[in-house]
Order: structure tokens, then sequence, then C-alpha cells
């Protein structure tokens, strides 16, 4: 009779640094704020035409929120992903950032207060990536 034993290899769970923890529980609130305006607009577009009533947006109220919702869950799952600290989510996070950074360029504000915390965060999140991976 013979034996075998498999172990297998363990490895320590990846440490969170603190502001990835504050930073992706703050972009879920944002997520979260999102998809509840979403829903509202959604909805609330539905529910006065349904009535008969006159709505503000029509049929683009419907649309616009349903979008302003999937924006909102997509945004909820990069929070996720931030948490779990998933490398997916650094990268879509950095090329967010960097879009931002753009932007403001493009309106000629660098010396901006958005700017300046986009910076920051592309270069902490550059320098914590290697949790991330």
């Amino acid at each position: 009779m013979t034996t075998t034993t498999t172990y297998t290899s363990y490895q320590a769970p990846k440490s969170r640094p603190i502001l990835v923890s504050i930073l992706a529980i703050l972009i879920g609130l944002y997520g979260f704020i999102l998809f509840l305006i979403g829903l509202l607009v959604a909805v609330g577009s539905t529910v006065f035409s349904s009535f008969g009533g006159r709505t503000l947006f029509g049929y683009s109220g419907v649309v616009g929120g349903l979008l302003i919702l999937v924006v909102g869950l997509i945004i909820l799952g990069l929070a996720v992903g931030l948490w779990h600290l998933r490398a997916w989510a650094l990268i879509l996070t950095l090329l967010f950032l960097v879009f931002e950074m753009v932007i403001y360029g493009l309106q000629g504000a660098f010396i901006s207060f958005g700017f300046i915390v986009s910076l920051l965060l592309f270069v902490y999140l550059l320098a914590v990536s290697r949790h991330f991976f």
C-alpha cells in the first residue's frame, strides 16, 4: 500500500494599502449614488409618462437614466476590483485618470484641484501597483 501526499503551495494574502481601501470605498459610494440617480431618472420618467402626465425629459429621460444606471454599475464593479486588488481594476483606473488629466490639459487647467488630485492618485497607484500583481 502506497500513500501519496500532495502539498499545495500556500500564498500569503495580499496586503491592501490603506489609501487603496479608501479610494475603493469612495469610488463605490460614487458608483452607488450614480446608480440611484440613474434609477430615479429612468423610473421617474416612466412613471409620469404612464399616468399621462407631461414629463420634463420624456423618453430621453428613460434612456439617459438607464445610461447613468449602467455607468454607476460599471463604477461599482471597478470599486470592487480595486478592493480585491485586481490588476484589471488598476489598469482601468489608471486609464481613467490619464483620460481625466488629458481633459484638464485640453482645457488649460494644469493648475487646478482636479488635475492635481488626478496626478497624485496616478502616481500613488503606480507606486503601489506591486500589490495588484
